[in-house]
């Protein structure tokens, strides 16, 4: 009976022995530090997809391939917003001292005020345009009409004042040339576009000191194309408009021709089209002077430091 007891006592030990081992690989395997969880969802389906956010009546059939999402052009938002005026680049027109505020009305109110005092005479209108002389020189003008005389103003939009202004009778114009502008085929110094000259008198009656003068005041004529900030602004469009200083002016003088007393002048208005000629040959002085806007009231920077 001693050797049954200790049989059990030894088995009873062996199985005690046995668990205790189990227990302990478990608790190594439940410890382990490396031990981590595994999904078995994609890392797509995180993120919830646009047909999750639907509800099951909105869904459209799976065999449907879903139409691609539309952008909203944000920047062209923006810059609609910031810049509504149709005209282009503002920037370059606050370097023109004319188009500051308040500039051309002073400059219309100074001119009215003047002609009033010196002549009685009315204004009709009055317009911004540029003037190229007979060497190929722009220059910034401001053009008048009364009932019997052209008025052609320099004025200094920098110091608000008119420097110098030159009177033309109406009775004295025989012939207005508009077209396209040409120059000698040896010519090194061309400019594209369409002008208008106004003539009253004869360029073959001028010497050539005169002709050949660049400071010369003594032509007969003049040349005049549109002003560059034309399309600044509808009030710029309006009053540099070559073709409304024409329709204006072509009248103007027809009817001053009607009422003229003055002799040799039956013959009226000559309105030609035809290439207007600039008779420049190297052209570098206007070259310089174009380039750099010399014939302007223009901001030029700061030159000290």
């Amino acid at each position: 009976m001693s050797c049954s007891f200790f049989t059990a006592c030894l088995i009873g030990c062996l199985l005690t022995l046995t668990s205790t081992m189990k227990a302990k690989e478990m608790s190594r395997i439940g410890s382990f530090e490396g031990f981590q969880p595994v999904s078995l969802k994609r890392e797509e389906d995180d993120q919830p997809s646009e047909t999750d956010q639907l509800s099951m009546e909105e869904r459209e059939p799976e065999t449907q391939v879903p139409a691609p999402k539309q952008i909203s052009r944000l920047p062209s938002v923006v810059e609609s917003a910031l810049y509504p005026n149709p005209y282009h680049k503002p920037y370059l027109s606050r370097k023109y001292f004319v188009t500051r505020p308040g500039a051309i009305e002073t400059a219309i109110e100074d001119l009215k005020g003047h002609i009033t005092k010196t002549s009685g005479e009315t204004i009709q209108g009055f317009w911004l345009l540029t003037e190229i002389d007979h060497w190929n020189n722009e220059k910034e003008r401001i053009l008048l009409i009364t009932e019997k005389t052209l008025l052609i103003c320099k004025y200094d939009f920098i110091m608000l004042c008119c420097v110098q202004l030159q009177w033309i009778p109406l009775s004295a114009i025989y012939c207005i040339c508009l077209g396209k502008f040409s120059f000698p085929a040896m010519s090194l110094d061309k400019r594209q576009g369409e002008g208008l000259r106004i003539y009253w008198g004869s360029p073959e009656q001028q010497s050539l000191l005169v002709r050949w003068n660049p400071w010369s005041t003594e032509m007969p004529f003049a040349t005049f194309t549109e002003h560059p900030m034309k399309y600044t602004s509808e009030k710029f469009l309006e009053i540099c408009k070559l073709s409304a200083f024409t329709s204006k002016l072509v009248p103007a003088i027809q009817n001053t021709h009607k009422n003229s007393t003055e002799s040799g002048r039956g013959k009226g208005l000559m309105v030609l089209t035809e290439p207007i000629l600039i008779e420049t040959y190297t052209g570098l002085m206007s070259f310089i002077g174009n380039r750099n806007k010399l014939g302007y009231s223009l901001a030029r920077g700061s030159i000290g430091f």
